[in-house]
């Protein structure tokens, strides 16, 4: 006690601040520190809800991105598929188109040796006729006398002969 009264300690004080110093603990407890206890385990619990939520958003997004990039190669798939369709379809066009010509310029070329098979028959029965109608006429000029039907005839029919050697 004489270290306590040394020290300026008086037991009367001392017990009364034990005393009070408990009430204002109990009354913090109470009121002070039950509530502020239970708002940081509210925040503990919503900080852990929010990382948990947080775990499955990352999971969901890669999941997410897997699913993007497996519908972007399947796209990219079907693209290449259709390009390759559109390229074969194209080609088979092209093939038709190209028979269609070939057949065409083989009508074409058909039609123009019919053509020139009429037009060089249709020549040459002028020129006979020609030729027969010269004949007769020279004939008639050289021996000075008229021919007569028979004659015009026979010397048709003894020229064209000589053509057609």
């Amino acid at each position: 006690m004489a270290i306590l009264d040394q020290l300026g300690i008086d037991y009367p004080k001392i017990i009364a601040q034990i005393i009070v110093f408990g009430l204002v603990y109990l009354i913090l407890s109470k009121y002070a520190f039950g509530p502020v206890t239970a708002l940081l385990e509210l925040r503990r619990s919503r900080i852990a809800d929010g990382e948990a939520n947080l775990d499955k958003i990352k999971e969901n997004l890669s999941s997410s991105q897997a699913q993007a990039a497996a519908a972007l190669e399947k796209a990219n798939a079907e693209a290449n598929r259709i390009v390759k369709e559109a390229t074969d379809a194209a080609a088979a066009i092209a093939e038709a188109k190209k028979q269609d010509a070939v057949a065409e310029a083989q009508s074409i070329i058909t039609k123009a040796k019919e053509a020139t098979e009429l037009e060089r028959t249709r020549v040459m029965d002028e020129l006979k006729r020609d030729f027969g109608r010269l004949v007769i006429d020279t004939t008639t000029k050289v021996t000075g006398k008229t021919l007569g039907s028979e004659d015009h005839a026979r010397l048709n029919k003894e020229a064209l002969a000589q053509i057609a050697v």
